[in-house]
Parts: structure tokens; C-alpha cells; sequence
């Protein structure tokens, strides 16, 4: 209409014409990934709010904290994580039917654990992350590419505690079930952790020439360790005056190292600004961790900036830049993705802000969180389904 003011994204390229969407796995695990986060987030505020209950057996909290770590968090590691795989080691990893496979993989234990018996979804569900672990060994064994070894163990890792998950439900392991999850969370952590020392400087440096990028290799390697040790006390019980001093060192070591990637320098590119944003979440998460050891806030205010800041603002940030990169695309974000960006932090905030809360405004603040976390998701899938269904903008392979 004449007049009205235009907020759509810049035009871009016409891509090439054909289905891509199995040509590589971020492609079927991104897209997934996200609208499942969104649909998760929207079912769970309704069964707080009394209007939806599952049929299964795992339902409810339990449902809820389990699907967004092995659900959401654990298909975008895989896409991720496959995609980077090849990167690594100049080796192929799956693609076309044998990736479809793999995602209807995934698809059915999301569907299994919301309506069948709890046998038949822990046997599909669990199964999955060691499936992505041997596609992981594939190429990083064959190719002797040992600096990532850690990625395979730590994939059978998470599927051994997606089975402990499983049989502390049924009642068989004596732990709570959300002592696994938790575990889980910890490690998908620590990949984060790993991973952001390894771009956000490159990332931020090469943008930003200008920026003096102070990289301090010894300190990255000691903040996975000390962030290790305060996960592992938080784990194990351990008392205040242990997990306190390990998570507010490992608070401090985040905070040092992220200031030597110059993240203020960053404020005016939201495709940089969104891995600091994330980033910045761990040592308020550790600071948070501390606190609830003596009791001075809830546990799950720790976990959620754990959870919605730090992962999911990483998560949100590597999504759209590895797809803009793998597509052909210019390495900027528009409108939608600044505004997914923002979403995501906006929910993690007001996530953590419930959690601090009481009363009559704790599951407004809560239904608030929910409904930005989705937004932010569903604006990535409508977004990015046509460019991630369609190839590359250069027609080369990928």
C-alpha cells in the first residue's frame, strides 16, 4: 500500500532451483530443531496453565526439561556438530537418505516419548546420540583428527545419561531423573564452552580488524576444567564451600576470557554481538550457581540462565551464522534474526527474573519467557525453511 512503511529483509540472490534439504545435516537438524523448541515451549506453558497434559509416561516437568536438552539441544548439536564434521576432517558425513534416516530418527523418539509407553520411547530415544556418535567416529577416527575425539565421547556420554534418565523414571536407578538431566545439560554446556573459544574470537577478529582480539589458549583450557570441577560438585551435592569458590572461579575465567575477545566492539553487528550475548550468560550462570549453594536463590535460576542465556543464546547465534555461511550468504543479519536474537535473551532474562520471583507474578513472567523463547524460533524456521530447503546460492554442493 502507498505510503506504508516497508520492514521486510533485504532481497537476496534466487537460489538454484531443487529440494536440498537433506543435502547436509544442519540443514534437517536446524529447521528441526528450532520449530520442535518452539511448539516444546508453547506445550509446556500450557501445561502449566492446566490445558494440555501428555499421555505418556515421562510428562509434564519431567517431559519438559528432558526434550530441551536431549530434543532441541542434541538435534542441533548433531546438525551441528555433522556439519562441522566434514569441515574437520575433508571427510563426508551423511547426507540424502541415510541423513533422512537419521532425522525421522529423532522425529520418532519426539513423537514416542509424548504418547507411548515408556519402554518403547526409551529404547528409540536413547538410542539416537549413540547413533550420532558413531557418525561422529566415522570421519573423526578415520581421519586421526584427535583434537575432536572429545566430540564422541562426549556424545555416548549423553546417551548413557539419557538412559539413566529413562530407568530413574521407571523407578529402576536410584537417582531423580532430573539428576540426569542436569548431567546432560552440563555437558551440552561444555561443548558451548569449547566451542566459543574456538570462534567467537576468530569470528569477532576477523570481522573487526581493528578490534585487538587477545586470544589466551591456557585459559580457555582452564575454564572448561574449572567449569568441569563446579558442574561436578553441583552434581555430587557437595556442600557450599566447595561448588561456591569453584563456580565463582570459573565465573571469573569466563568473564576474563570473553574480555579479551572484545565484545563491546561487536555492539554494532548483530551476527557478532549475539555470540557474545550467549557467551556472557556462562558467568552469570556460575555467579547464579554459587548463590543457590548457600540457598540464596532457587536451583533452577542458575539452571535457566544456563539453559535459555548461555545455550540457547549460543544456540540461536551459531544457527543462523552457520547457516548464512554453509547457504552462500552474506555473513549479516537482518531484521528477523536480530529480532530472534533478541527474543531469546529477552526470555532467558525474564525466565530468570520468575525464577527470583513469588506469588501472583511468577507464572506470568514465566508464560512471558515461554512465548518470546517460541517467537524467537518460529521466526527462525519461517526464515529459514525456504533457504535451507532450497541450494546453495553459488549451486555448489552442501
Amino acid at each position: 500500500m502507498p505510503g506504508m512503511l516497508r520492514i521486510d529483509e533485504p532481497e537476496q540472490p534466487a537460489a538454484p532451483r531443487g529440494f536440498a534439504l537433506f543435502a547436509l545435516a544442519f540443514r534437517p537438524f536446524y529447521l528441526l530443531g528450532a520449530l520442535f523448541s518452539a511448539l516444546a515451549v508453547l506445550a509446556w506453558v500450557a501445561m502449566l496453565e492446566g490445558r494440555l497434559a501428555l499421555p505418556a509416561s515421562v510428562a509434564g516437568v519431567l517431559w519438559h526439561q528432558h526434550e530441551m536438552v536431549f530434543g532441541f539441544a542434541l538435534a542441533i548439536a548433531g546438525g551441528f556438530l555433522l556439519t562441522a564434521g566434514r569441515v574437520w576432517t575433508g571427510l563426508p558425513t551423511p547426507t540424502g537418505i541415510p541423513l533422512a534416516l537419521l532425522a525421522a530418527h529423532w522425529f520418532a523418539a519426539r513423537v514416542l516419548i509424548g504418547v507411548a509407553p515408556l519402554p518403547l520411547a526409551a529404547v528409540v530415544d536413547s538410542a539416537f546420540p549413540f547413533v550420532l556418535a558413531a557418525a561422529m567416529a566415522w570421519v573423526v577416527v578415520r581421519s586421526r583428527n584427535t583434537r575432536n575425539y572429545f566430540v564422541i565421547v562426549l556424545l555416548a556420554v549423553l546417551g548413557a545419561a539419557d538412559i539413566a534418565f529413562y530407568l530413574a523414571a521407571a523407578g529402576v536407578l536410584g537417582i531423580a531423573p532430573q539428576t540426569a538431566v542436569k548431567f546432560a545439560l552440563y555437558l551440552v554446556l561444555t561443548l558451548v564452552i569449547v566451542m566459543a573459544g574456538r570462534v567467537v574470537p576468530p569470528f569477532t577478529g576477523n570481522a573487526l580488524p581493528q578490534a585487538r582480539i587477545v586470544r589466551r589458549p591456557r585459559l580457555d583450557q582452564a575454564s572448561v576444567v574449572v567449569s568441569l570441577l563446579a558442574f561436578a560438585l553441583d552434581l555430587l551435592g557437595a556442600g557450599p564451600w566447595l561448588v561456591a569458590p569453584a563456580s565463582l572461579a570459573a565465573a571469573l575465567m569466563h568473564g576474563v576470557r570473553q574480555s579479551g575477545w572484545a565484545p563491546l566492539a561487536t555492539l554494532g553487528k548483530p551476527i557478532l554481538w549475539s555470540l557474545h550475548a550467549g557467551h556472557a550468560w556462562l558467568p552469570i550462570g556460575f555467579v547464579l550457581l554459587a548463590l543457590a549453594s548457600f540457598g540464596l536463590v532457587p536451583p533452577a535460576v542458575a539452571l535457566h540462565a544456563f539453559g535459555l542465556g548461555a545455550m540457547g543464546g549460543m544456540i540461536i547465534a551459531m544457527i543462523t551464522r552457520t547457516a548464512l555461511g554453509h547457504t552462500a550468504r552474506p555473513l549479516a543479519a537482518g531484521r528477523a534474526e536480530t529480532a530472534a536474537y533478541a527474543l531469546v535473551h529477552v526470555a532467558a532474562v525474564v525466565r530468570v527474573l520468575a525464577g527470583l520471583s513469588s506469588g501472583p507474578v511468577y507464572l506470568p513472567l514465566v508464560v512471558v519467557a515461554g512465548l518470546a523463547w517460541s517467537a524467537a524460533f518460529l521466526v527462525y524456521f519461517t526464515v529459514y525453511l525456504p533457504r535451507l530447503t532450497r541450494p546453495r546460492l553459488d549451486g555448489k554442493p552442501g
